[in-house]
């Protein structure tokens, strides 16, 4: 099997797992399910996602016309704030629309309503609630800048608007978002009369091993019971991804400083992985053990793991491994497909990792390589 280095590498089998999964939650509540490009976006592979799943969320004007020109069929699109220059895109390739403010909806209201093509519009609305322990990633957090709160609300919404759009989860269980619907519950029911469609955004990852579907399941099925009028959606995105594939890379130099060992590999952190300087977490890499332990450099056959860009805080460890390392050895890291393969970067000039599929026959088929073109183009 011919697969470059450094490449990412996604699994055809265990992304129809996940998709299976999905699909069987979504035919047992009623939910439609629709991926987040935010998370995944190798459009290459939309067409087994179609067999799956209808439609898509987007978050800017690009993402939208991936939606509409790649995946076939509208987005379902929210921003923080839409621009004027690039709104017409979004009417052209977007189903749903949601606002973040009432004054963004103020703005464009009219020009959506004009638009020769039926677009619902929603508001993003902020349940003050969330349980994301990384700040970075919550949007809930005092002084958010995402969504309206209850008390900003008018007690009459809009003709326009016909649904909420809540997002205030980052990979939790069904036990958290059962204890934010009862806290969205108390604060917006009162407006759910008015609505045609809730979106319970991202962040319920619902492919995890440990994750209790039942209960999602079940709390989805209750709530629904309560508001048998509402349409209901969920838009996760590292669920879709989750545990489908790795990234390959080559060990190209080891060097070592105090006694600390760092095997450098030829990719980075900071362009090929952030979320694991962002999170922060350490990856699992195949065939090695994360030690954490303050003394852990001591331990044989330990090391920590480098990237090859200028940053001096492009690394992370300790691994202990059943071996000594040597140059030229592959490393491969567990569950880079989802969010890592749409937050790379260029940072430095440094090559960018090829993508790829193992196909379910075993055949490995090259999405893209990239070049120095790719590097020069984006400097122009």
């Amino acid at each position: 099997m011919n697969i470059p280095s450094p490449c990412y590498v996604m699994e055809e089998s265990l992304l129809r797992r996940n998709l299976s999964l999905i699909k069987s939650i979504s035919e047992r509540t009623g939910v439609e399910f629709i991926l987040a490009f935010k998370a995944f976006a190798l459009w290459k592979s939309f067409p087994i996602f179609r067999e799956f799943i209808s439609h898509t969320t987007a978050s800017s004007p690009y993402e939208a016309r991936l939606a509409f020109e790649e995946f076939g069929s509208k987005a379902h699109t929210y921003s923080p704030a839409y621009e004027d220059s690039t709104f017409d895109i979004i009417l052209r390739c977007s189903s749903h629309i949601t606002f973040n403010s009432l004054s963004q909806f103020n703005r464009f209201k009219e020009r959506v309503a004009s638009y020769p093509d039926p677009v619902s519009c929603g508001i993003r609305v902020n349940p003050e609630y969330s349980e994301i322990e990384t700040e970075l990633y919550n949007p809930c957090a005092p002084g958010s800048r995402f969504g309206v709160m209850a008390d900003d609300l008018p007690a009459k919404l809009p003709a326009q608007i016909e649904g909420f759009h809540l997002h205030c989860h980052c990979e939790n269980n069904s036990d958290v978002f059962q204890r934010t619907l009862m806290h969205f519950e108390q604060k917006f029911s009162p407006w759910f009369s008015q609505l045609k469609w809730i979106n319970f955004g991202g962040g319920h990852l619902v492919t995890r091993k440990d994750y209790d579907i039942e209960l999602l399941i079940s709390t989805l099925n209750d709530f629904h019971n309560r508001y048998p009028w509402l349409k209901l959606i969920m838009e996760p995105g590292s669920a879709f991804a989750w545990q489908t594939g790795f990234l390959v890379a080559d060990i190209v130099d080891i060097v070592e400083n105090k006694g600390i060992k760092t095997a450098i590999v030829n990719v980075s952190f900071t362009c090929h992985m952030p979320d694991c300087l962002e999170m922060p977490y350490h990856p699992q890499i195949r065939g090695a053990v994360t030690n954490e332990a303050p003394d852990a450099w001591k331990l044989p056959d330990t090391y920590r793991i480098g990237g090859n860009s200028c940053l001096s805080g492009d690394f992370m460890g300790y691994w202990t491994f059943d071996h000594p390392l040597q140059i030229g050895e592959q490393l491969i890291f567990e569950d880079m497909i989802h969010y890592t393969t749409v937050k790379t970067n260029m940072f430095n000039g440094i090559h960018h990792p090829s993508i790829g599929i193992l196909c379910e026959d075993g055949r490995f088929e090259l999405y893209r390589q990239y070049s120095y073109q790719d590097y020069r183009d984006r400097m122009c």
